[in-house]
């Protein structure tokens, strides 16, 4: 959620309606710096502070023991019923809310490792293993986790540490003296067994497998641009009042060629549900999986077996070093502040991040400067008129707001701060409501006793607990004011600049041979140098991302000259132009891309309007667009029908079809089946043949055929939502390439080889366009088809 709760906007929008009249007026005309110097005395202990702080205690950030141990029972629950994946999540939630020090939390990393040893990643089940010992995991049940840490090893072919690790479990054993019990006899037989398997190895090694073919992967032409930081040279930053600062092609570049590749300045992960304030007084805790539980807080890498934060049960990382790095970067501030930061929403969380990673000298040296003397000479968007207007250009990009000295635009807190605020377009409501939240963060800070980490003045000990701030005053320090101020502007940035990360996310069962994904936001980043690429509803290249970095490719052949368009989210294929042109209202400009031109201006239809459209419910004809009634187009029919009752028909053929993969989800195959062509039926009866929702049910039936392992069925039904898809977004478009994906997938299962290799190919051609050759669906296909290509040549040739 990228804005505050609901709640904490209300209770920003009563304070505003009860202020003076001449105050709003005054707040609403006033700079950055004049509205955060007034904002300060606004947010009142007794109410707006009051309120928020009764907010944060629905948003659990905090250790809490009795969660621990409802995690690791259900944990246990999971595991006992074998499913693996499940009890490993909720280990990790345990060992997230136990109390650091505590002997529990050597517990949960031990039931995680063998939930990991079930599930057959023996290098990860490892690492848990050394954290359940580093953490005093009890000493009596020692044995049986050093076994598990053999049969790891020997699994891994690493004979001679689990003969080692075999002799440390012996000498426990022996010193322990009762050899009676149960228990010690389930060990010593376990013992003899791996002894066994391990003699068995080294007296028959297996044979060394022949090393395969390394996959080709095409080496990408890059030259890095001498003014763009992570540009190619391909590229030229130009600027003018209408578009601002943009990129254009300063050579021909082809489809598929790299133009950027940059690391977000900085970046969060978006909390899933389980994580924002729910209005309960009942203490229950939540085992939905969210983005949070799944991806480190850090770096963004996919989490098996995450690291908790030890001040807090909400931040989980991939490794230890990755969560050093984050508690000495800007987790050592964010960490009590938790509960906070989830109630005030991701920009808030961004802009505070922000500040931190750019260091109060930074920051300062900033905001000091942008009061500067010549009010226009620090505004960026003066600056650019400015620019635009002077008859001498020989300077080159060295006058381009965010560009240093020596003309470079790097990725740096100097582009950062330079990205336009757009503070006047802004509605007065909403920047008081940003206004309030920032000086709640900076006041939470001052009376935590986090001032001066913030303000880098001491080097915070590692885990320490924040001190009791002595102050007593309500108002901000200088310091934590200009903090404050460069924090309103981030906000207030993020609106028109926030880059979402997607990444490519399995939906429903994942104990399928054919993996469904789509994309999803994992989190929001400030990009500096992609924020300089303008809208366009047709864009001409495509975002991929890696963990937190970028890479912008050429979806077209884009001439010499052309600018680079990004799109912002609104995609002609996808929406019609008002549509579009409402959502792009936030961006505070009106789109002249070609594809609206030539819907606004001309007859032309969209794609969306076209083929997104109903049908007559007697004949089937196309139906001629009203405002509420709706006339068939078929002279002989002529039927009239309401515009509401057939959207009222497709709201709930919608329905119908959740239903469908409800039961999907809960193995009634069949019943999904059955529930699926009765839709597809419905829905022919008053829904266009090519509508998106025709070629969705088409997936879904793949989907659910491929699950009963009815290869040429699923087969069947993918191809014709590929049609619907192709018509709506184009033969070589990334929504096509996925597609393709799935198919290969089933095609693959199904042993049709020669149809599966052709497909593997169109998809490669239309992925590695979009994505890159080294992403992981290209690798996956690589694989498919290195594995048809080693068939038998009696089997390639039957197929």
């Amino acid at each position: 959620m990228a804005l505050p709760v609901e709640e904490w906007r209300l209770c920003a929008a009563r304070r505003w309606a009860a202020l003076e009249p001449a105050l709003r007026e005054r707040l609403a005309a006033a700079s950055l710096h004049d509205t955060l110097r007034l904002g300060c005395g606004l947010l009142r202990p007794e109410a707006e502070a009051a309120a928020l702080r009764r907010l944060c205690r629905r948003a659990r950030a905090g250790k809490e023991p009795a969660a621990a141990r409802f995690y690791r029972e259900e944990g246990n629950r999971l595991f006992g019923r074998r499913h693996y994946g499940a009890a490993a999540r909720l280990y990790s939630q345990a060992a997230s809310h136990e109390l650091p020090g505590s002997p529990e939390v050597s517990v949960c990393f031990a039931n995680r490792s063998a939930a990991l040893f079930h599930l057959g990643r023996f290098e990860v089940c490892l690492e848990d293993i050394a954290r359940a010992e580093s953490h005093g995991y009890p000493d009596r049940l020692l044995p049986k986790v050093l076994l598990r840490k053999a049969e790891c090893l020997l699994c891994l072919g690493r004979l001679q540490d689990a003969a080692d690790t075999l002799s440390v479990v012996e000498n426990k054993i022996a010193m322990d003296g009762i050899m009676t019990s149960p228990t010690h006899q389930a060990l010593l037989k376990k013992l003899s067994q791996l002894k066994i398997k391990i003699h068995e190895k080294e007296s028959w090694p297996e044979p060394a497998r022949e090393a395969c073919a390394d996959i080709q992967r095409k080496s990408e032409i890059w030259e890095e641009n001498d003014s763009i930081s992570g540009a190619s040279s391909s590229l030229s930053l130009n600027f003018d009042i209408e578009r601002g600062r943009h990129l254009v092609a300063s050579q021909d570049i082809l489809p598929g060629q790299s133009l950027l590749k940059e690391e977000a300045f900085v970046s969060v992960l978006c909390p899933g549900e389980s994580f924002l304030p729910q209005d309960s007084s009942e203490t229950v805790w939540d085992t939905r999986v969210t983005n949070a539980d799944l991806y480190c807080h850090r770096c963004l890498r996919q989490l098996l077996a995450s690291v908790p934060c030890r001040g807090c049960s909400y931040a989980k990382y991939c490794s230890q070093n990755c969560a050093d790095v984050a508690w000495e970067q800007y987790h050592r501030t964010e960490c009590s502040l938790g509960a906070l930061l989830l109630t005030l929403g991701v920009f808030c969380h961004v802009a505070l991040r922000t500040v931190l990673l750019a260091g109060f000298a930074e920051v300062s040296r900033l905001v000091e400067w942008s009061h500067g003397g010549d009010k226009d000479l620090h505004n960026p968007e003066a600056r650019c008129k400015h620019l635009s207007e002077a008859p001498d250009t020989r300077a080159g990009t060295r006058g381009i707001p965010g560009c240093n000295d020596n003309g470079q635009y790097q990725s740096s807190y100097q582009a950062v701060f330079n990205l336009l605020p757009h503070a006047e377009k802004h509605s007065p409501e909403h920047k008081f409501l940003c206004t309030l939240s920032v000086v709640a963060i900076c006041k939470q800070l001052q009376e935590a006793g986090l001032e001066a980490a913030v303000l880098n003045q001491e080097s915070s000990e590692k885990w320490s607990r924040p001190k009791i701030c002595e102050k007593t005053s309500d108002e901000l320090s200088p310091e934590l004011k200009i903090m404050a101020e460069a924090m309103l502007r981030h906000v207030l940035q993020l609106q028109c600049n926030a880059q979402a990360i997607t990444v490519m996310q399995e939906s429903g069962s994942r104990d399928g041979a054919v993996v469904n994904k789509k994309p999803v936001r994992l989190a929001t980043a400030f990009f500096p140098v992609l924020s300089l690429l303008n809208h366009s509803c047709c864009p001409n290249i495509s975002v991929s991302f890696s963990g937190t970095a970028a890479t912008v490719r050429a979806s077209q052949p884009i001439p010499s000259g052309q600018e680079i368009f990004h799109c912002y989210g609104p995609h002609r294929c996808r929406m019609r132009v008002a549509e579009r042109q409402q959502l792009l209202s936030q961006y505070f400009f009106e789109c002249r891309c070609q594809a609206c031109l030539d819907e606004l201006e001309s007859d032309v239809k969209s794609v969306v309007s076209v083929r997104n459209s109903f049908c007559c419910p007697s004949c089937q004809a196309p139906i001629q667009v009203g405002e509420d009634m709706l006339c068939c187009s078929n002279e002989a029919c002529a039927i009239s029908v309401s515009r509401e009752s057939l959207s009222h028909r497709l709201r709930d053929l919608q329905q119908q079809i959740k239903k469908a993969l409800e039961l999907l989800r809960d193995r009634k195959a069949d019943q999904a089946i059955k529930m699926l062509l009765k839709c597809r039926m419905d829905a022919g009866n008053f829904l266009s043949p090519e509508h998106l929702l025709m070629g969705e049910m088409e997936d879904h039936l793949a989907q659910v055929y491929a699950t009963l392992g009815k290869w040429q069925e699923a087969a069947r039904h993918l191809e014709r939502s590929i049609e619907i898809v192709e018509m709506h977004h184009g033969p070589s478009s990334v929504e096509i390439g996925h597609e393709l994906f799935k198919l290969a997938q089933i095609l693959f299962n199904g042993f049709a080889v020669s149809e599966a290799l052709s497909t593997i190919q169109r998809a490669e051609e239309i992925l590695s366009v979009h994505c890159g050759p080294q992403s992981t669906q290209i690798q996956e296909l690589q694989e498919m088809k290195t594995c048809l290509l080693e068939l038998p040549r009696s089997v390639l040739q039957r197929t």
